[in-house]
């Protein structure tokens, strides 16, 4: 792939969109043929929208010849991050918190190959995940997320809730996890009281979703809008998703968790929406289970649902089981 920048993106059709730049950037969706949305988890960025200088239907072929990336790893320690769930328990003791959501980032160096060949990992994805990515320059990111912010067409919102994990061989016990529904049900319920007051909500039954080496709960849920909302303004209201940000959401609580995030190193774009216009269709997705690179450094975030039941041991362990998936996906 020879563009400076581009951007990529699957729709829920199958269809992978390729944007390429340069682009140029809006503060609002232009409402008109195709805009991709690149934002970071904070929503601060002045111009979210690109609108590219060329579509095309992503050519996995592209991806031939790039040569994979050999990646030095550093020892991530435990200390950053005990100390943080140690405040998200002290909070939440308090009564400020019932859920928060760190982030552990482990990190490396390039020392061979070409950050680009990590979007070799983009080709033959399960049905589960929607492949993005989105390359500026020298730095960039991509990844395979198997959570829909949301799918708007025609007044229809289709969007889900995605929160609970285990590993692939635990999935007989994990359907029976006190800790792991609950985690759950933070989510789904909290998802359907704040999308109440725009449409008819629909919620569909909690079941498994298999991710090959990890098993999440997943809860469909549809909206029927009572009434035309721009998109800047249901992305906000979206995100942070409560698989992802604090609960309650209060703009003290999300200061607490954009702190901690600091903090802790994750990449400002971890967790973010990314999505794309298409010609009045408007696709976004959550950018988890993804590589963040600057220059010769790499990044892979994870995150994990802290609650009252929440133990250290368990999440750190949860934490390592995410990235792990991810460096087998992208073979690194």
């Amino acid at each position: 792939m020879d563009a400076e920048s581009f951007a990529i993106l699957q729709a829920p059709s199958g269809k992978v969109l390729m944007g390429i730049g340069p682009f140029q950037e809006l503060a609002e969706c232009p409402h008109q043929g195709v805009a991709f949305y690149v934002n970071n988890f904070s929503l601060t960025e002045p111009r979210p929208w690109k609108v590219p200088s060329a579509v095309v239907e992503f050519d996995p072929a592209e991806m031939e010849g790039m040569e994979s990336p050999v990646i030095e790893w550093e020892a991530l320690e435990p200390d950053g991050f005990a100390q943080v769930f140690s405040e998200i328990n002290e909070s939440i003791q308090k009564g400020v918190l019932e859920k928060s959501v760190p982030v552990a980032t482990e990190r490396g160096s390039l020392k061979g190959g070409t950050a680009r060949g990590l979007l070799n990992g983009l080709v033959g994805s399960g049905d589960q995940f929607y492949p993005y990515a989105w390359v500026d320059g020298a730095s960039g990111f991509c990844g395979q997320t198997p959570e829909l912010l949301f799918h708007l067409r025609k007044g229809r919102l289709k969007t889900m809730a995605l929160a609970g994990t285990a590993r692939a061989e635990d999935r007989s016990v994990f359907a029976f996890d006190e800790k792991e529904i609950r985690e759950h049900e933070y989510v789904a319920q909290t998802l359907v009281a704040s999308l109440s007051d725009i449409g008819m909500v629909k919620r569909g039954e909690r079941r498994m979703m298999d991710l090959g080496k990890l098993v999440h709960f997943h809860t469909p849920i549809e909206v029927f809008m009572y009434g035309d909302h721009a998109i800047d303004y249901l992305v906000r209201k979206m995100h942070p998703t409560p698989a992802l940000g604090p609960h309650p959401r209060t703009p003290e609580s999300l200061e607490l968790l954009y702190e901690w995030r600091s903090r802790l190193g994750a990449p400002r774009g971890f967790g973010a929406p990314f999505g794309v216009y298409d010609h009045g269709e408007f696709h976004a997705v959550v950018a988890i289970r993804g590589i963040y690179w600057e220059g010769e450094q790499v990044a892979v975030p994870s995150g994990c649902g802290v609650i009252e039941a929440s133990r250290l041991t368990n999440e750190w362990r949860e934490l390592a089981l995410k990235r792990s998936a991810v460096k087998a996906c992208f073979g690194i």
